[in-house]
């Protein structure tokens, strides 16, 4: 079984987290720009974070044979804070760099009129640049979320199918589909989806356009997921190629879209910008790429 995490917070998470993932089959993930939990206080620490999204995370992914793209963003909960906003002047720079595959993450965390102008303006950017748009649909009030949301992009001069739309449950899949829209789904130990209700959705409305994904931010969480989704399909009646359709087909065409997708793993050197990611001499040597 082959596995594109197409959303997944790898900053968050050790380098245990990318050896198992390989052995589960992950051999690509996208790493979208996101709320780190504690507050930004400036524009300057999203661009080191930037920069650790397009150096560092590919260098450590590239170690366990993974390849890595990021999507690069002001995420919705901080662009109600004045002090992150300057951060949208310095995004286009970064938007045109080869491994940002979308703008993202971007939509809504409490449906404020300040993160309405922040989606507006990304979906801009996001039509200026070429490059698909990854949209955050709220956790509270999903339906209201996913209609407000669906209002903006309607608005913009990005075409519906241009734009994935994320976190999508039972209650929201259904517009979201019929608007056009890719359709993302976060599975999760505790909230959001699981295994058993994702199933049920993919036997509802099928497995076109339908990308699944982790997340596996700092919270609870499992890097896992998506192999435990492919597995319950099979066990649910689902074909292969269906897995491989949702799991690994979907992903692809959604973040080619972006003209920049290389899933070819480049062997590393031992070190990025001078730094391992060993610590003492190891016992079993990984050799780089896998």
């Amino acid at each position: 079984m082959r596995i594109f995490d197409p959303h997944i917070h790898m900053t968050s998470r050790t380098t245990d987290d990318y050896e198992a993932m390989y052995a589960a089959g992950v051999r690509a993930v996208v790493e979208p720009a996101f709320w780190l939990g504690q507050p930004r206080t400036s524009a300057a620490s999203f661009l080191d974070y930037f920069d650790t999204l397009l150096g560092w995370e590919p260098f450590r992914a590239a170690q366990y044979g993974i390849a890595h793209h990021c999507t690069i963003a002001l995420n919705p909960k901080e662009a109600n804070d004045p002090r992150c906003l300057p951060v949208l002047d310095e995004l286009p720079r970064y938007l045109v760099k080869d491994r940002v595959v979308a703008v993202g993450e971007i939509g809504y965390d409490s449906m404020t009129p300040a993160e309405d102008t922040a989606l507006a303006a990304q979906l801009q950017l996001a039509a200026d640049h070429g490059l698909p748009a990854l949209v955050h649909t709220p956790h509270r009030d999903k339906l209201a979320g996913l209609h407000r949301t669906l209002d903006v992009v309607r608005e913009s001069a990005l075409p519906a199918g241009r734009v994935l739309l994320d976190h999508l449950n039972e209650t929201t899949v259904a517009a979201a589909r019929e608007a056009g829209c890719w359709l993302g789904f976060s599975v999760y130990p505790d909230t959001k989806m699981d295994e058993r209700r994702m199933v049920a959705v993919l036997k509802e409305f099928g497995p076109e356009r339908v990308l699944v994904n982790s997340a596996a931010d700092w919270g609870r969480s499992d890097p896992l997921k998506t192999r435990k989704v492919g597995d319950a399909m099979l066990a649910a009646g689902f074909t292969e190629d269906e897995v491989d359709l949702v799991l690994w087909r979907n992903p692809v065409a959604f973040y080619s879209l972006s003209g920049r997708l290389d899933l070819d793993v480049a062997a590393t050197g031992p070190t990025h910008e001078g730094n391992s990611i060993l610590r003492g001499a190891p016992a079993h040597p990984v050799p780089a790429g896998r």
